[in-house]
């Protein structure tokens, strides 16, 4: 009789949960040709095949499909049976900077939740240099924030490129005060938007301050300011009017994840966060 090995399992739900070999071997910290041994090996055991490969893309087929929740049931039975019938439930802290989440958040959390039913999540949005400060004061397992100034460590999740972004329907033409939407001070990509026009030599005023980057868009959808935003979070019905308008480019920026959590199931967690975050931002 055939044995499932509970390191293919947990290998087959990596690869279901972020759909590629590349993603997965970064969650588990291993190679992507050794998660491509463990599946060929689980689907020896199951005598089934559980996923379909291509170049561009990893799915399930309808037997891994299958194959998933009974995958997720073994894998909380053992974690069950190693922590005990009623486990205490950890709770994973992390710090998130409002322009550096985009559409990562929700599978950011789908993923994360998916993974461990005994990892409760605590989740702040805010701007990059507060969270830095809580991770500093211990306050924060983890934080997922723009590069700040020059400090050194973290694991790099992206690269965002930004415009000056704004609805077609936006009263302004050159030579006039350019609205601006944006966060209040510390925002860094405010303070990188402002350099940028008093370098140019562009009159701007603040018509609009958000105390979110939603809000923020929600202006610029409106037709009420231009929003300095990364290309990676800007919404379908703003475009960037940076080159047609003159305005001046803006610098690119890193979003960095920044840890210190020694426990196996909160650093699995993060492997599975920057496995994720890395794929959305990458557009996979």
């Amino acid at each position: 009789m055939s044995l499932l090995d509970i390191d293919t399992v947990q290998a087959f739900l990596r690869v279901a949960e972020l759909q590629g070999f590349t993603r997965a071997a970064e969650a588990l910290g291993t190679t992507q040709a050794a998660v491509s041994m463990k599946l060929q090996r689980l689907e020896s055991v199951t005598g089934k095949r559980l996923v379909e490969r291509s170049p561009r893309a990893v799915a399930l087929t309808a037997e891994g499909a299958a194959f998933l929740p009974h995958a997720r049931a073994l894998m909380e039975a053992h974690d069950r049976a190693l922590s005990g019938d009623a486990p205490a439930r950890q709770q994973l802290s992390l710090g998130i900077s409002d322009h550096a989440a985009g559409g990562e958040l929700v599978p950011l959390l789908e993923h994360l939740h998916a993974m461990s039913s005994q990892l409760a999540l605590s989740v702040t949005i805010g701007f990059s240099r507060q969270m830095l400060d809580a991770y500093d004061a211990g306050e924060l397992d983890a934080v997922v924030v723009r590069q700040e100034g020059s400090r050194r460590g973290g694991e790099k999740l992206a690269e965002d490129s930004f415009g000056w972004f704004a609805t077609k329907r936006l009263a302004w033409r050159r030579g006039e005060t350019l609205p601006l939407a944006t966060l209040a001070p510390p925002c860094g990509v405010r303070a990188l938007a402002v350099r940028a026009l008093d370098k140019a030599g562009i009159a701007w005023n603040e018509s609009f301050i958000g105390g979110g980057v939603t809000a923020v868009v929600a202006a610029a959808l409106a037709g009420l300011a231009v929003a300095p935003l990364a290309r990676r979070i800007a919404p379908p019905g703003l475009v960037d009017i940076g080159p047609a308008e003159g305005l001046p480019r803006l610098p690119s920026s890193k979003v960095m994840l920044h840890s210190k959590v020694s426990d196996p199931a909160k650093r699995m967690a993060l492997r599975t966060l920057a496995a994720t975050f890395k794929g959305v931002a990458a557009g996979r």
